[in-house]
Parts: C-alpha cells; structure tokens; sequence
C-alpha cells in the first residue's frame, strides 16, 4: 500500500504544479518536497506520472514554476554530492531529482527560448542554495561527484563509522575506478545496487548532453555541445576516472559469464545496463571533438585527451579484446536453442571501435600487427550481410564499411586478411575453402547484388576496399574470382554504363583491382586469371563500347529496372547456402541519416613507394595539379575518374535529371579505360590455354588451372603502375553523418524509459517502415 500512497502523493503534486496559476515560492519547501522526499517511484513511474502534455502547460503557462522546479531538483543533487548521501533517505531522494530531471530536460531542450536556461546564473531568489555558477554547470559537476560517492555508486574503503565515513570532497575517485583494465589493476566487487545507481546517474547525464537532438543538422555547425565542453572540461576533477571507469567497464564485461546454458533467463544482468550506458556516454562525448585536437596541448576534450594517449600493450590488448569479444558475442553457436545471453549494443561498440581507431593511431597500428584485427572483421562482415536488405539498418551497414575503409587504408590489413578462413559463422553466403579475403569479397558481392537500392551510393566505398586490399592478395579462391568477374560483367552492361552520370566509376575500380593482382601477385592467382580468360569477352566489349548516339539510346531502351541487371548471368540461379532477403518488420522505428558523402570527399590518395612509405597524391584542383599528380604516378583513368567524381554527388541513388548519356562524355572515359595490362595478358595466355585443350582434348578446368600456376608473364607486361591507396580522411560532411547516426542509435535504444520519445527531434526524423 506504501508504494501506491506514494504514486498518489507524487501524482498529486505534479496536479497542483501544472494548475497552479501563481508562482511557487522556492522557499515553500513543503511543496518542492512532495517530488522527491517521501516518494519511492521508479523512473518508469516517473514517466508515466508526468505526461509530457503536462509538462508542456507548465512550460508554457506556469514558466516561473518549471524553473524553480529544476533549480530545486539540482540544488537537492548538489547537497547530496556534498553531504556523500549517509542516509538510505538521503539517496533515494538524490534517485528522484535524478529520475524527474530526465523526464523534463528533453522539454527543456526542445523549446529554443528555454535552451540558455541552464546556462544562467541564478537570480538571487530566497530558499535557492546553490553557487553562483550556471545551473548546468553545478548539475553536471553534482552528477561526477554522484557517480564516486562511497556506499552510493562506489564501495567505501572505509568501516561505516560516524567518525571515518569518506568526505566526498577529499576523495582521490582514481582510487575508486569502477573496474579493473586501462591503467587499474583492482577489480572492486559486484554491487548490483552501485550498478543500477550509476546506470539512472549516466542516463541523466547523456540527457543533459542530448541537447544536439534538438538542433538541426548543419555540416557548418561548429558549435560545441556546452554540455559535453564543460563535463569534459578539467573544471570536471572526476573526469580522468570517470572516462576510465566507463572505458572498463565496457572493455571487461562478459556477457556469458561462467557460461551457464539460460543464466540470462534466470537472474537479470545489471551490469548491462550500466555497460549499455557507460558505451553510450563514450561514443557521445567522443564525437564531440571538432576541430580542437589541433590546440598545442592535445584535444580540449579530456575523454578524447585520454583516449589518444593510451599507448601501454597490455591496455591496447584488454580494449581490442574487450571489443572483439562483445562484437562476436551474436554469433556465438551453441546445441541448445537461445542458450547464451546476446547483447543488442553492438552498433554503439562498432562506433567506439571507430573512434579508437581514428583518435589513436598507436591503436590502429596495434589492431593490425597481428591477426587479432580478424576477430574484429568477422562480426563486421556479419552484421554487414545480415543487414543488407533491412532499410531500418542502413545506418549500421555505413558504419561497417567505413571501418574496414579506415583499416584497409593501412597495408598491413590486406597482408592479415590472406590468413585462412576456417571459422564456420553463421552466414548465408556460398560455401568455399579460401582466405579472409574471399570472405570479405564474397559479402561485397552479396551486399551489391541482393542488398536494397539505398545501399548504392555506398558501391565506391565498398569496391574502394577491394581496390586497398587487391596488391596485397595472394591467392584468390574461385568463389570470390568469379564474383569479382560478375560485378564487373553487371557493371559494365552499356545500359548500367550509360544510365547515370558516375556508374562507369564502378567499372575502373574493378579493372583497377584485376590491374594490381595481375602486376603484382600473379602468382598466386591463377583462379582470378582462369576467371579473366573465361569472361574475356566482358573486356573485349568494354575495349569495343559503341560511343555514337544510336547506340547508346538503344542501350537505354533495354534497360529493364535500376539496380544491378541480372539478366543471361549465373547468379539468376539460388547459390547454395542463400535465403530470400528479409524487408524490415512492420512497426519498426528508424531514424533518418545524413546523405554519406562521395568517395572522393571522404579519402586522400597516397602512392606506395619503394620502400613501402606513403607518398600523399594531390587532389586534382586545378590543370596545374592534374599533371603534377599524374607525374607522380597517377594513370589517366585515376586522374580522369576523380576529377569527374568531384563534380558528381554520389549521395543520391538517382542520376540528375538534367542529365543524359552523349557521345562525347562516352569517349572522355572510354579511351582511358585501363585495359592494357588485361588485353595483355589474355593476348598472351589465351591461345596458350587454347592450345591446350585441343593438343591434350581437355574438358577439365582443372589441368588449365595447373598450366596457369605454373605459368608466367615476366617480361611480357607492361611496366607494373604505381600501388594507389585512398586512405579515409575526416571531413564536414562525414562528421555530421556520425553526429546524426550515433542520437539516432541512441534515441532508438532507449525505450525503457522513452527519454526523448514524442519529443520535437530537430537532428533526424523518426520514420516508421
């Protein structure tokens, strides 16, 4: 009965705050109390106590009473930060200001004249006690000292006693790191309580940085969150643990735990929740960097400061193992049915993954010096093909292929993905024998040919990493050359060619790649060149594409849909292994993405010398340096393609309207095809292979696969180019794509409580498929 008298009380209070037309005095704290005195609700009370419609009208109606609610609900947080919260009274009090600032903050944020709110000073108003600093400013710093307070969030060092209890304010917090890892090497004990107390604290604070939900989207925008300046700030003394704590906390947790078969089912998991926010936090404050890594200091950002200076093998190992283990957790196999616990995070641990990536270098070089980059790879690849036809997960698809975009940047990436692949991971793809490569290869393809139509404009990403990785591979299966083969079959149909301004694009990727197999791991790629001989036909109509008007209307004419044509191909046939792909469920939420930016905006192109150091390739601004940039190695078609890539956008999946195919915009590409290096190579081997056959009466694939391993072309090609890598640069246009990505994510998974549900988003839309 207790429980519900308490609703009542709480219920009844919220009644008379919205219909009350004079103003509460902030003295009057018989009233202010009723919120969060006597009241035990939980946070799902509070949201369905306090309908938003109501907090609205007092918004609105009651602007005076809205304001000294919040400066009453904060100043109760800063009095329990100070007091260290001794009493079990004490603490669900600090819980309740915690719970009724979640539900009206986004309310707050949403009204552009309420936004500067939190950032005044506190008029000088009887009853009020808190500093003279903005009211965010003494929110945020109650929630750090909140999250380190002893018996609360923390487990005190000390014996409960009046006399030794800890003083808040004389805490070192670095000795109270949540969990052992980066630069902490004690594992405080399990505290469930200390667990859910943290998790309703971090839900607070990632509301009070969700101030960017409700601002527009703008790739100028270079406005820091004020929020996330001042947390990360060193105004915040908590920051170096808290930035710890949330980082081991992630890194550490296991979901299966002692591996139990339904552990999951039987007992509930709080630390998931914590890690679940902890990793929400990370990804939030991490994006926020813009532009200020470049003060003399290192980053402003002190979360982003840490980050890129954790240099320390041991740490890199638990963060790449941390990560690696959460990622692959889905695709665990087990004989019982749902057996083992799956976490549903894995889009914000991708984005962590990401940033690590991107900010610290020592990691990046970590993660590829040996094959442990492949334990990441793996999941990628799964969530990559397993989200291919759902439209509510485009988002994720981005993410996945702009990491291994990052990665295939760096040679070492190709060289540890010709390491065998022998793991069996759930997937409907074909079944081979073959490398990592062949795997990654063999998604691609299916993402291209069965994913839906918004994953076009991510074709150049996608083909740009097989274009990365192609020298450094050293034997293709036949799988993933017959793949191959057919994109560049389906890309170079004259209807698919004509069709749009930058489709030809496709085309000179895929030569590009064959190009630098061929010049450089001949060897081991008989499978590939059998491939190239069989299709030659495909490279002799591209040497042979008509140019002249008729022609390329009458290609036109035949085209049959957008997409990849299918027609007279093997893959019109069910590859074994493969299933239907699946629209999303009705009823799912999605939240609108940025468009990706063109492949030219979002890579540089560096030259692989000699030695094997990167030389950058200008960007072709002017005549000037186009030449510059082809003396220095880059062929026709490069310097053609990306100067023409500059002038298309590729965010869109339709081509201008404005626009149609003519002859003279078929001959300026057409003649800087690069086919020397293929027509060379099937002029020489192809009536090798022919004679062959009708000398020793061959049907067997197999005996003109020996004669082709065996076989060389030493001497007879054309002087081997120079290796091209375009390597992942940051910019504008894919910062705002991630500011937009990672709320959406966030909006998405936080349904328990709704935070920002039916609230006026501003940064995305919320569609329903």
């Amino acid at each position: 009965m207790g429980n519900a008298d308490s609703k009542l009380h709480f219920r009844k209070a919220v009644v008379q705050l919205t219909t009350k037309t004079q103003p509460v005095e902030a003295s009057d704290d018989v009233f202010w109390d009723q919120f969060w005195v006597d009241s035990s609700t939980t946070v799902q009370d509070v949201f369905a106590l306090v309908p938003a419609a109501e907090i609205r009208a007092v918004r609105e109606e009651s602007p005076s009473n809205l304001a000294t609610l919040c400066y009453k609900a904060v100043e109760r947080l800063v009095r329990g930060a100070d007091s260290g919260c001794p009493s079990e009274k004490e603490r669900q009090t600090v819980l309740n200001c915690t719970r009724l600032l979640t539900r009206i903050l986004p309310y707050i944020f949403e009204d552009a004249d309420w936004r500067g709110f939190f950032w005044s000073t506190i008029p000088g108003r009887a009853g009020i006690q808190v500093d003279s600093r903005p009211l965010a400013e003494s929110l945020l710093l109650a929630i750090a000292d909140l999250l380190f307070c002893p018996d609360f969030t923390i487990q005190s060092h000390k014996k409960n006693s009046p006399d030794t209890a800890d003083d808040i304010r004389a805490i070192d917090s670095c000795e109270y790191i949540w969990e052992a890892g980066v630069g902490f090497a004690q594992a405080p004990p399990l505290n469930y309580v200390h667990d859910l107390n943290r998790t309703e604290l971090l839900k607070l604070l990632l509301t009070c940085f969700s101030e960017a939900m409700y601002l527009p989207p703008s790739a100028e925008n270079k406005v820091l969150n004020p929020w996330i300046s001042f947390f990360c700030s060193t105004a915040n003394r908590h920051a170096l643990p808290l930035f710890t704590s949330l980082l081991n906390v992630v890194c550490a947790y296991d979901p299966v735990g002692y591996g139990i078969p339904y552990n999951h089912l039987l007992f509930s998991d709080y630390r998931e929740q914590l890690v679940e926010q902890a990793v929400q936090i990370l990804i939030v404050t991490l994006e926020h960097e813009a532009g200020s890594a470049a003060s003399p200091g290192g980053p402003d950002n002190l979360f982003v400061n840490y980050l890129s200076r954790i240099h320390r093998e041991e740490d890199l190992s638990f963060v790449l193992k941390g990560l690696a283990r959460l990622l692959n957790n889905p695709l665990i196999q087990t004989y019982l049915p749902r057996s083992t616990k799956k976490i549903q995070f894995h889009q914000e641990l991708l984005i962590l993954f990401w940033k690590f990536c991107d900010f610290n270098k020592k990691f990046l070089f970590f993660v590829l010096k040996s094959s442990d980059v492949l334990d990441m790879l793996i999941p990628i690849l799964f969530y990559l093909n397993d989200a291919r036809a759902d439209q509510s997960r485009l988002g994720l698809m981005h993410i996945g292929v702009f990491i291994l975009l990052l990665l295939s940047g760096e040679r070492n990436f190709g060289v540890r993905l010709n390491k065998p692949y022998a793991l069996r991971v759930p997937m409907d793809i074909p079944v081979f024998t073959g490398t990592h490569a062949d795997l990654l290869i063999v998604i691609f393809h299916k993402i291209i040919s069965s994913g839906h139509q918004r994953l076009q404009p991510l074709f150049d990403c996608l083909l740009t990493i097989i274009v990365n990785i192609s020298p450094y591979l050293k034997s293709l299966s036949m799988v993933a050359a017959n793949k191959l083969l057919h994109l560049l079959e389906a890309f170079s149909t004259p209807w698919f060619l004509f069709s749009s301004l930058q489709n030809h694009h496709l085309v000179f990727f895929l030569l590009e790649v064959c190009n630098n197999i061929i010049q450089y791991q001949f060897d081991g790629n008989f499978n590939l060149v059998y491939a190239i001989i069989r299709k030659r036909n495909v490279f002799h109509q591209l040497a042979n594409l008509p140019s002249d008007t008729t022609s390329i209307q009458r290609a036109l004419q035949k085209k049959r849909r957008t997409g990849i044509s299918r027609a007279n191909s093997v893959e019109n046939e069910s590859m074994e292994g493969s299933r239907p792909a699946v629209p999303a469920e009705p009823g799912t939420l999605k939240a609108s993405l940025e468009a990706t930016p063109g492949i030219d905006k979002i890579t540089e192109k560096s030259q692989v010398s000699q030695d094997g150091t990167m030389i950058t390739v200008p960007h072709l601004d002017s005549p000037h340096t186009s030449k510059s940039s082809i003396a220095a190695g880059a062929s026709d078609s490069e310097s053609e393609r990306d100067h023409e890539v500059s002038r298309c956008r590729l965010s869109s999946v339709s081509s201008t309207a404005a626009w149609s195919a003519n002859s003279d915009w078929v001959s300026s590409w057409k003649a800087k095809l690069p086919l020397q290096t293929i027509m060379r190579l099937l002029q020489v081997l192809v009536p090798q292979v022919e004679k062959i056959c009708i000398d020793k009466g061959l049907t067997d694939e197999s005996e003109i696969l020996k004669f082709l391993q065996h076989g060389t072309l030493v001497g007879l090609l054309p002087v081997p180019h120079p290796i091209l890598i375009r390597k992942y640069q940051a910019n504008a246009g894919t910062a705002m794509w991630f500011r937009t990505y990672i709320w959406g994510v966030i909006y998405l998974r936080n349904v328990d409580p709704p935070i920002w549900y039916d609230t006026d988003i501003r940064l995305f839309e919320i569609q329903r498929i």
